[in-house]
């Protein structure tokens, strides 16, 4: 099994990445995916996107059941369906970009994307057709590189707080599930990526229990420049270093 993972070396900041991402996700219901994907491209690309939408799966799971209560549930389908959609077309992307050197690429510029998107101060009303769309928008994103949260987020940025990281939080679970059915019908996720994201599992749990007491305190504004900012150097360094 040993050949399955990486050094310790690779795999103790790849843990500190899924510690930051699911704290972060967990107290505004979006940026796991962006702080969490260029941080592994940079020292573990041979596991992406895999991994990242494994735990990702956990983390979008514990953190919606932790606010279940506030779940808009007529919200879900016309969003769902639109993750669906994403995620299959993404897929066939995956095949052709997956373990070359164009991934790093493709997750460093739709992780500058997604900051771009949620510096943009976009205001879309939350309509099935709106709903739809940003679903398909994320469902790509998503499948790719793990980052589908800021097209909903976008929709969600002027609701109640606990409504807004509720929903987005079962979009992201749900995303990741559909996103990771997706790549193993098209073969691009492997035991390797299961036996990683197996590794840096218990973290999501033992994360989320921690946060807990600041989920009420700790405002999504407070966080967002942090993660922001956080996510633009990672992507910034990443697609330096493809380049050279």
């Amino acid at each position: 099994m040993t050949d399955l993972l990486p050094t310790v070396a690779v795999w103790l900041p790849c843990l500190l990445a899924v510690i930051l991402g699911t704290a972060i996700q967990r107290l505004a219901g979006q940026g796991f995916g962006m702080v969490a994907s260029p941080m592994l491209a940079l020292v573990a690309p041979a596991y992406l996107p895999g991994s990242v939408l494994l735990v990702g799966l956990l983390v979008g799971a514990g953190s919606f059941l932790a606010d279940r209560s506030a779940v808009v549930g007529r919200d879900l389908p016309p969003g769902f369906a639109g993750r669906a959609l994403g995620a299959v077309l993404a897929a066939w992307v995956a095949t052709r970009v997956v373990g070359t050197p164009a991934l790093p690429l493709v997750i460093g510029g739709i992780v500058w994307v997604a900051v771009l998107l949620s510096l943009a101060g976009l205001r879309l009303p939350i309509r099935d057709g709106t709903l739809f769309g940003a679903g398909t928008v994320a469902g790509i994103m998503g499948t790719l590189t793990g980052i589908g949260a800021p097209p909903m987020a976008i929709l969600y940025a002027n609701t109640e707080a606990r409504r807004s990281a509720a929903t987005q939080n079962v979009f992201f679970a749900f995303g990741m599930a559909v996103s990771i059915t997706a790549l193993a019908v098209a073969g691009v996720i492997g035991t390797r990526h299961v036996v990683f994201a197996a590794t840096l599992a218990p973290a999501v749990p033992l994360t989320l229990w921690a946060v807990r007491p600041f989920a009420a305190r700790v405002g999504r504004r407070s966080i967002r420049p942090w993660a922001l900012g956080l996510a633009a150097t990672a992507a910034s360094v990443l697609i330096v270093r493809s380049l050279l």
